[in-house]
């Protein structure tokens, strides 16, 4: 069973599927205990009357109530905070992400959700987990981005100018090719008037015909070298985008060996250990509230 995802986005889908199935245990423990603390504190006669099962399966209701709603708005939160981890990444690479909460309730995508989970967390099934040997990288902070962003602008700027130089450079040549024809038609003109000039106006013809060359090939030289650099900018913009983007894997793989780092400190450990120490704590009270 897949997901239609690449391998890292995949791994990251199996990270968060356990960490739900470890929160997913813990509450069906929680409403497993309710029912065991009724057995024990209530259930210790042969015989109830009505009103008393009733009273018992009242007290009961409210705690399981109170119990799955709170886990409930607990996974609403968590997701929440999913989507803010990924909408901030998707920000800071000028990203839009977009949802479809229709597809949340599609009965096939969900079962595909199941097969998945099914496939990947089944004793039999389940493949060995060997951590794969990961470049540690240095983390990267905003300069690198920034130093990419300005770059990119540079190079669009310098694009912008080009164009704008290509402008006048057409304009030019529009300029001189108006000029020649109103330079020929007085030609035209003058050998009409003067005939007997004719000599003087093919020295005339030839000097304009040698002006409109020049003008013509130092217009062809202007384009090829127009032409050339935009073409070298239109390269060196596709290597910084995918400069860019090598920075952004890099930039992800840091992340998540960061998190991971952090998950493997005693601080993290410690604060692990305070909540297991509490939830039994509550367990206790609990017990001893209902005797």
């Amino acid at each position: 069973a897949e997901l239609g995802l690449n391998e890292h986005h995949q791994n990251e889908v199996i990270s968060y599927m356990r960490f739900a199935r470890f929160k997913r245990g813990l509450c069906l423990k929680t409403v497993d205990s309710c029912f065991q603390d009724l057995k024990d504190s209530r259930l210790v006669e042969e015989t109830f009357t009505v009103d008393e099962v009733i009273d018992m399966l009242d007290g009961l209701q409210s705690v399981v109530h109170s119990e799955v709603e709170s886990e409930l708005i607990n996974t609403t939160y968590t997701n929440v905070l999913l989507l803010r981890q990924l909408f901030s990444q998707a920000e800071k690479w000028y990203l839009k992400l977009q949802t479809d909460v229709s597809d949340l309730e599609n009965r096939e995508l969900l079962e595909q959700v199941a097969e998945f989970e099914k496939s990947e967390f089944t004793s039999s099934n389940k493949k060995p987990t060997a951590d794969p040997v990961k470049p540690k990288l240095a983390p990267l902070n905003e300069g690198g981005t920034e130093l990419l962003n300005k770059t990119v602008a540079r190079l669009q700027e310098e694009n912008e100018k080009l164009k704008t130089r290509l402008k006048t450079i057409e304009t030019q040549a529009t300029a001189a090719l108006d000029e020649k024809s109103k330079l020929e038609k007085s030609l035209r003109d003058l050998q009409m008037i003067q005939g007997d000039q004719k000599t003087n106006a093919n020295q005339d013809i030839t000097e304009l015909e040698h002006k409109v060359a020049a003008l013509k090939s130092q217009f062809e030289k202007t384009l090829n070298d127009t032409t050339a650099n935009q073409k070298f900018l239109e390269e060196d913009l596709v290597t910084t985008k995918h400069d860019l983007l090598k920075v952004q894997d890099q930039l992800s793989a840091a992340e998540k060996e960061l998190e991971k780092k952090f998950q493997q400190t005693a601080a993290y450990r410690n604060m692990k250990e305070i909540l297991t120490k509490k939830n039994e704590q509550i367990k206790d009270l609990r017990r001893r509230l209902s005797k």
